[in-house]
């Protein structure tokens, strides 16, 4: 039976199971083997269930002595091309996860589900033999008909969604048909259409601009780290570059943290290149949107394309150029399933493909400054604002001894009140949505506990609720205590509905614009609230760090930043590096267009050491000094870090299982200066739904060593784990919560 298996051919295949290898399978019975290839999907029988897989070889032996067939060939489509593999070979190797569920996490829903590719084939329509020996001029009576006629005699094919954007009516189409001088053929998938943007002009670049653009050579890989303030035109420079290899006839992929900034970018680009197609690829889509960006991504028919985290592994055979918004943003982290960085394989993608990437950041994060600085990446800035824009000037506002209201100072109000008066915009930030984070009884103590959660519930009380913001539970608001009846109920702390509702009652002349997540759950929600502020009326933008990210508003000319303290005592190594960018970030909300702009930090702390060195002196100074701290501790990313996290119903069984992965690593590789382990110890949120969550963390100079160790222990993991318990390496962990 060996024999028989090995003279045929065998299917490699991706199978989506927690398990870190490919499994072997015959073709399916009847199927001709010819019409097999590296990146089809398949139909397979596994452990008694039918699962997608990924056909990523096809090999002469196998190990096995006998082997199942694959079910049935789902589409001869190739989604993964050659490079595309690679890549998603890399990531397992890298990130230690099992590769077929990284091929799962590269296909969007739809495709996920088995969904076939030619569901959403677009019909072309093309000259016929008749129609290809007419002169342009042929129709010239029927002038519609002429200029389709033009069209296809000079691009071949086009689409029917390219022919209804273009003005093509179905009329003039059939007109041509009767005359038998075109015809619909089935073709590749186009995007979905974007909303019609006016066309915009491109502005005239700044010296700062026109030398970056000139330093980005795009023949050839290169990774460029573009640091330039908020306002400085960062995008204007992935337009021009964009524009650069569009006219090469290549592809440009543009990254961004968020959905939100997500319809706004989409509209510039669309005003700057009307000719050419543009994919969206976000969670915000709707799963056939979504499966119908991705495939026309995959089959070259878009020409830009844009979106969050999980874009960059969509497979693109043109690609041009990479483009990282906002690089240093910790969104571009996934935190579950296969933990990759966005940021990262920009890297790896452009390198494969021969191609430039840059990261873009007013505020880069630590791990692209050292690399910049180091001069593994090429590092560009723009220090000067587009047009007539200047830095606003940063006030602190000490609150220690002051009477708040709701939060806020008798200072930050009354500069409100008078920026309103003079007809400009004022944004204020709180990165804390609900009315309030704790609800407790004055007489007993009790506090609102997350049944599920190592957390408080926070209070909601325009919807009566108590919320977790981590797991979801929720419950009907409360008016006595729960434990001693008392009716002597307190709302502790402040978020973004609390200060709603003042700011409505002391501005009620002027609209109160809430963008947290309770008021953009709907699509398209957040576009809507801002296009409000868009307007130029006076008005208040109240939300989370939802409004900290790329929006340009030009009539915000005040920004309050209410409580600047929260990432200065935290017990998360990165907790300084991110409250540096998150400051930095607001604060250039302010003064963005001709007026001017002032920012108000409230702080109980105006000594701090850091926060008096990132006010003063900025955050490039700030940064190299934390960056000097990191390499004192031997923390990342002066060196390489990994987490091996757990988690169970039962925390002695998580933390068993991670003592038992020390002493097994510890056995390969002793602690040393070089390699060090730290735990098991609880997660900062110890609790999630139910699970109690433990972490193991191994610090290595040599990041080699550290992968090598890594792949043991996952092999050992597989085999010595309680099937309760759930398992899985971090590595280059952005959070311990």
């Amino acid at each position: 039976m060996q024999q028989a298996v090995q003279q045929k051919i065998i299917l490699r295949l991706a199978v989506p199971v927690p398990l870190r290898r490919l499994f072997d399978y015959l073709p399916p019975e009847g199927l001709d083997p010819g019409e097999l290839a590296p990146g089809q999907r398949l139909w397979v029988p596994f452990a008694g269930r039918k699962l997608l897989a990924v056909l990523v070889d096809i090999v002469q032996q196998s190990p096995l002595a006998e082997l199942k067939s694959a079910l049935e060939l789902v589409d001869k489509a190739v989604l993964f091309h050659r490079n595309s593999r690679k890549l998603l070979a890399w990531i397992a190797d890298y990130y230690q996860a099992p590769i077929g569920e990284v091929y799962a996490a590269a296909l969007p829903t739809a495709l996920r589900k088995g969904k076939p590719a030619d569901h959403w084939a677009e019909q072309w329509l093309q000259l016929s033999t008749e129609g290809k020996g007419l002169p342009e001029s042929a129709l010239a009576r029927a002038p519609k008909q002429q200029a389709l006629l033009q069209l296809l005699l000079k691009e071949g094919t086009q689409s029917r969604t390219r022919l209804k954007a273009q003005g093509h009516s179905a009329t003039v189409v059939r007109a041509l048909q009767e005359r038998g001088l075109v015809e619909w053929i089935a073709g590749p998938t186009v995007p979905p259409p974007l909303p019609e943007a006016e066309p915009s002009p491109a502005p005239q670049l700044n010296n700062e601009q026109q030398q970056v653009l000139d330093s980005v050579d795009c023949s050839h890989f290169s990774a460029t780290l573009l640091e330039g303030t908020t306002g400085s035109g960062k995008t204007e420079i992935y337009l021009r570059l964009m524009e650069r290899v569009l006219a090469e006839g290549r592809q440009a992929l543009l990254l961004v943290p968020e959905i939100g900034l997500t319809p706004q970018t989409l509209r510039r680009i669309a005003a700057r290149f009307p000719e050419y197609s543009i994919a969206a690829l976000h969670s915000g889509l709707a799963e056939g949107e979504r499966a119908q960006s991705w495939l026309a991504a995959v089959a070259g028919q878009a020409d830009i394309v844009i979106g969050t985290r999980s874009v960059i592994m969509t497979p693109l055979q043109r690609l041009g150029v990479v483009m990282v918004d906002e690089e240093h943003d910790a969104s571009f982290k996934q935190q579950d399933g296969v933990r990759y960085s966005a940021r990262d394989l920009a890297v790896v993608l452009a390198r494969n493909a021969n191609v430039p990437v840059l990261l873009g950041s007013a505020t880069p994060s630590l791990e692209t400054l050292h690399n910049a600085l180091s001069g593994r990446y090429q590092h560009l800035h723009m220090r000067q604002r587009a047009g007539d824009a200047r830095p606003p000037q940063i006030h602190v506002v000490p609150t220690l001894r002051e009477p708040l209201e709701e939060g806020f100072s008798p200072q930050a109000l009354r500069h409100i009140g008078d920026t309103l008066a003079r007809g400009e915009q004022v944004l204020v930030f709180i990165n804390r949505r609900g009315f309030a984070p704790a609800l407790t009884c004055d007489d007993c103590g009790w506090l609102a506990d997350c049944p599920h959660c190592s957390s408080k519930l926070t209070m909601h009380r325009r919807q009566r609720q108590l919320r977790c913001h981590h797991c979801d539970y929720c419950r009907p608001l409360v008016d006595s205590c729960p434990q001693c009846h008392s009716r002597s109920i307190s709302a502790l702390g402040g978020g973004t509905e609390r200060s709603e509702e003042l700011l409505t009652r002391r501005f009620a002349d002027y609209p109160v614009i809430r963008v947290d997540r309770d008021t953009t759950a709907s699509k398209q929600a957040l576009d809507r609230l801002l296009a409000l502020a868009r307007d130029g009326e006076p008005c208040l933008l109240l939300g989370t760090q939802m409004l900290a990210k790329g929006h340009h508003l030009p009539r915000v000319t005040l920004v309050v930043i209410q409580d600047a303290d929260g990432g200065l005592f935290s017990a998360d190594f990165r907790a300084p590096e991110r409250t540096g960018q998150l400051l930095e970030q607001v604060a250039g909300r302010a003064g963005r267009g001709s007026l001017s702009g002032r920012v108000l930090v409230q702080t109980r702390f105006p000594e701090h050491p850091l926060l008096q060195m990132l006010l003063e002196k900025g955050y490039g100074t700030f940064a190299r000094q934390l960056l000097r701290d990191r390499a004192l501790a031997q923390l990342p990313p002066i060196s390489a870090m990994a987490l091996v996290r757990a988690e169970c119903e039962e925390p002695a069984w998580a933390e068993e299982f991670l003592q038992n992965a020390r002493m097994f690593m510890q056995s390969l590789v002793p602690p040393s200066p070089q390699l060090q382990y730290l735990g098991p110890v609880p997660a900062l949120l110890e609790r999630k739904s139910g699970r109690f969550r433990f972490y193991l963390q191994i610090t290595a100079q040599n990041r080699g060593l550290l992968q090598s160790l890594l792949v043991r222990v996952c092999a050992w993991a597989e085999g010595n784990r309680n099937r309760r318990l759930r398992w899985a390496v971090d590595m280059d962990a952005q959070e311990l919560s």
